[in-house]
């Protein structure tokens, strides 16, 4: 039983949740000090184990033999449901293949929490955990996306992030995805929650003078459609067309722009007939 926990009020534990851990024969947690504090506010005596990235293959074998025995078996997360940049995929994987049930309560999230609370798009969005911690791998990852979103992808995006970092990965926001629309959750559920809004660049600056605390959810505004790439698309293939066959033209486009090569090709049928 997948469990999800509060991510800062403790008022967020549901009476489902609360009954499922008093009634489980095990508790997988990431942090037993952490799961402790929470199941003894609770009134809940269960023994607890921890599962995290460095263990959780080697909790399989146990966890499969228990749940053959008839034994109910609860996953939790510190903080939030268990799965979402937390440590249970492997456990859950493991569990379905071997032909048992997987069964999940609905609960607490910060990237839907952040969600709702940004005043972007709420759908299609595309969640994507921690952004890579060093810049250049960061940026790659970034620019992969905005590849993606010339050939067609429109989704608001969400991120979770270290304090510490947030200022410079809004700045890599700014420069490779643009200076977009972009929504900062700061300690959601908690004393001192608050949604900061704003564009990309002109956060940077603040949390740059500023370093922010606490845990942080980042959303950024879906890529507009670009009239404008039309006309971008169009220049970059007279440009190679000169000097390179058509097919030589597309295929340099096609890298260039991260589009996809059919609609590069029509682009520059369309050119070529232009004479």
């Amino acid at each position: 039983m997948l469990i999800p926990t509060p991510i800062g009020n403790l008022g967020d534990m549901t009476a489902r949740a609360i009954a499922t851990l008093k009634a489980a024969d095990l508790v997988l947690c990431e942090d037993t000090r952490v799961t402790a504090r929470l199941l003894s506010y609770f009134a809940i005596q269960a023994r607890t184990l921890p599962m995290h990235d460095h263990n959780e293959e080697g909790r399989i074998v146990q966890v499969l033999d228990m749940l053959r025995q008839g034994q109910l078996i609860a996953v939790v997360s510190d903080a939030g449901t268990p799965l979402v940049s937390d440590p249970g995929f492997r456990l859950v994987r493991a569990v379905i293949a071997a032909g048992m049930k997987v069964h999940a309560l609905p609960g607490p999230n910060a990237a839907l929490l952040a969600l709702t609370l940004s005043g972007l798009p709420p759908h299609p969005f595309l969640f994507m955990g921690f952004p890579p911690p060093k810049q250049a791998a960061r940026r790659a990852a970034f620019a992969g996306l905005r590849a993606a979103e010339r050939a067609g992808l429109r989704a608001t995006l969400v991120w979770y992030e270290a304090p510490h970092r947030l200022a410079e990965t809004l700045a890599d926001i700014a420069e490779v995805l643009g200076d977009r629309a972009v929504s900062v959750g700061r300690e959601l559920t908690k004393r001192f929650e608050e949604t900061i809004r704003g564009s990309a660049a002109d956060l940077a600056a603040r949390f740059k003078a500023e370093a922010p605390r606490g845990e942080i959810t980042l959303v950024v505004a879906p890529a507009e459609d670009e009239a404008a790439d039309t006309d971008d698309l169009a220049i970059r293939l007279r440009t190679a067309m000169t000097g390179h066959s058509l097919k030589q033209a597309v295929a340099i486009v096609t890298a260039e722009t991260g589009l996809p090569r059919k609609q590069v090709y029509a682009k520059a049928l369309e050119i070529g007939a232009e004479g």
